[in-house]
């Protein structure tokens, strides 16, 4: 019985993550110059992380940016029933760091991030792929 115990563990313990709903490629609600990106969330150690992939300008074509490769969101957490919160959220447009949360809900993600009492919507993302 202990062998078959220890056998449950290990296979339990090697056993690879499940992957978080949120996970995938997000595209942003348009910033104040009306240009938006695309954003890969992943598992970044214990937490969530996103990069930015792909900038846009407002018309949808490509727009070079210094800050594709870039973490826009980081220590994210996974507090469960879609929603996410203890981490933070980079607006390029304004260059500021908000402490954030994310609500997801099927295919889209709302973004709220504060700094002190002042508070931002970041709208609602949606899912690309």
């Amino acid at each position: 019985m202990k062998k078959l115990a220890l056998i449950a563990t290990a296979a339990l313990m090697t056993a690879p993550a499940f992957a978080d709903d949120v996970f995938g490629t997000w595209k942003t609600a348009k910033d104040d110059n009306g240009n938006f990106g695309h954003i890969a969330v992943a598992q970044c150690g214990d937490t969530i992380c996103g990069k930015l992939v792909k900038s846009f300008n407002p018309d949808g074509s490509e727009l070079k940016s210094d800050n594709v490769g870039k973490n826009i969101i980081w220590n994210m957490t996974n507090q469960g029933d879609g929603y996410y919160a203890g981490g933070k959220v980079w607006s390029p447009d304004r260059d500021k760091t908000y402490k954030s949360k994310m609500q997801l809900s099927g295919n889209t993600l709302a973004i709220k991030g504060c700094i002190g009492p002042i508070c931002r919507d970041g709208g609602k993302w949606t899912r690309v792929k």
